[in-house]
């Protein structure tokens, strides 16, 4: 049974609840976006299980009693089987999220949560990861100067590394991606929405 902190809708907190019941009644918890980079001014991008999109590098609830830096460590380790140095993460921003998303049995997951932004440089090497493939399908690697320009329409694709499964080995190969390619939700922009991790990894990239 997953618990997770539930708050209003100033953070303070409430109490603790049910995972099912907080987005059954649409009470505000806290989840942590998680993103890796590396010091060639790249970015990871998690291929989604459901959809095939590409979406945060890894994301997931904050559990009951958990900080968001121990959340950030777990969901990387869950998806993605690596133990990253979470202490070194660092926070880029925490957006107010919601929206109502009706399932295929009919019932509303409804979700309003505070969304905690964070990234963790990553320098390993991607032979590293091992994937659970219930999870997500693997990675791309990105170069995040360009996904900027492509989020903008100066450029009309760019190309990257998909890193998934095979075999129980890791391999990579050069893909090529549109803005199609990554996820958006309803009413959101692409550039909105991942425009502000993209700006944290290209400065960085820009001062070494």
């Amino acid at each position: 049974m997953e618990l997770l902190d539930i708050y209003d809708e100033e953070l303070n907190h409430l109490g603790v609840e049910k995972r099912d019941i907080v987005h059954e009644k649409a009470l505000w918890h806290q989840t942590v976006h998680c993103w890796l980079y590396d010091d060639a001014g790249n970015i990871y991008f998690q291929i989604r299980k459901d959809e095939g999109t590409l979406y945060t590098t890894s994301s997931g609830h904050i559990l009951a009693g958990e900080s968001v830096k121990e959340a950030f460590g777990r969901e990387i380790f869950e998806e993605l089987g690596y133990k990253i140095d979470y202490d070194k993460a660092e926070l880029i921003d925490v957006v107010k999220f919601m929206m109502d998303k009706v399932k295929k049995d009919g019932t509303i997951f409804k979700d309003r949560a505070f969304a905690n932004v964070y990234a963790c440089k990553f320098n390993d090497k991607v032979s590293k990861f091992n994937f659970d493939t219930d999870e997500v399908l693997g990675l791309v690697r990105v170069n995040a100067k360009e996904t900027y320009d492509l989020f903008h329409n100066r450029i009309n694709y760019i190309k990257g590394d998909k890193i998934v499964k095979s075999n129980d080995l890791i391999i990579s190969e050069e893909t090529v991606f549109s803005v199609s390619d990554f996820l958006v939700n309803e009413g959101e922009d692409v550039l909105t929405k991942y425009g502000d991790v993209l700006r944290f990894i290209i400065d960085k990239d820009e001062r070494k």
